[in-house]
């Protein structure tokens, strides 16, 4: 079982790397809503084997990506409701579409200067030598 879950981890920590790298390039709805999927699997897979890893590190590594978590979220969240306005027939043209729009553009950039700090610091190989991957 703990082969198994040092594979199944190091496979979804990957797969977080690939999704940062996309999110930084193309910060468009569906690259931002696959980095928060990836985040959340690799939480939870950080939760369900946490027995089979040293010390506090899965603990520690989910409270970090609560926090990129919580960046995408406010990305999403504004994609989500553009995208509802959009349905409901509201035009692109009014003040209140324009102020959501500066507001995810604001967003995406917290969210790209986060992930050039989590790149910048190597997160991917910290992780693994700390989760003896």
């Amino acid at each position: 079982m703990r082969e198994y879950a040092r594979l199944q981890t190091a496979i979804l920590l990957r797969r977080l790397a690939y999704q940062l790298t996309r999110a930084a390039k193309s910060a468009d709805p569906e690259s931002i809503h696959d980095l928060r999927v990836s985040i959340r699997r690799l939480s939870g897979c950080l939760r369900v084997f946490a027995q089979f890893y040293p010390g506090n590190a899965p603990k520690r590594i989910r409270q970090r990506l609560g926090k990129l978590r919580e960046s995408a979220g406010v990305v999403r969240d504004l994609d989500i409701t553009l995208e509802l306005m959009g349905q409901a027939g509201v035009s692109p043209r009014t003040s209140w579409v324009a102020r959501l729009q500066d507001d995810r553009r604001q967003a995406c950039r917290r969210l790209e200067r986060e992930i050039r700090v989590w790149k910048y610091r190597g997160f991917s190989r910290k992780w693994r030598n700390r989760l003896d991957l």
